[in-house]
């Protein structure tokens, strides 16, 4: 895999079948390692590590419902209360982010309701505050550390 515009963390991979799995801390379980999971990885460490989010705040790839369909969120970090802190889009490094991505976790969030959002590719960041009250959204260059 390639390398990201993240710190350098530590992962542990399983070759099964001669397919790569890495082992994802949050579901505690070996995962596919694709190139859109390989970035996945490193934000869930980059919250953990750099953000000091604990790791039971933190959620991947979950459901949720989007105007009546199903549709799965890559990374959340939560409150202690359960409200929702970030929601994170995740996109495979060959990607790129486009309007059309931040569109997608602009619908995710209608119903999470985030205070922060993060795009990423694992190459280039975004990453904004939404203020509700103004029905406003602001750009940031980094995101906070987490805290209550």
């Amino acid at each position: 895999m390639e390398k990201l515009n993240f710190p350098t963390y530590q992962f542990r991979f399983k070759n099964t079948e001669n397919k790569m799995a890495v082992f994802d801390i949050v579901r505690k379980k070996f995962v596919m390692l694709t190139p859109e999971e390989w970035v996945r990885q490193h934000v869930v460490c980059f919250l953990r590590e750099q953000k000091k989010y604990p790791l039971q705040l933190i959620n991947v790839e979950k459901q949720l419902k989007v105007n009546d369909l199903s549709k799965r969120y890559d990374v959340v970090g939560f409150y202690p209360d359960g409200r929702i802190n970030l929601v994170v889009e995740c996109k495979a490094p060959s990607v790129k982010i486009t309007q059309t991505t931040f569109d997608q976790i602009a619908r995710y969030n209608l119903s999470l309701q985030a205070d922060f959002l993060m795009v990423t590719n694992g190459l280039e960041h975004y990453f904004c505050q939404l203020d509700y009250e103004n029905k406003k959204y602001h750009f940031l260059t980094d995101i906070p550390e987490f805290s209550l």
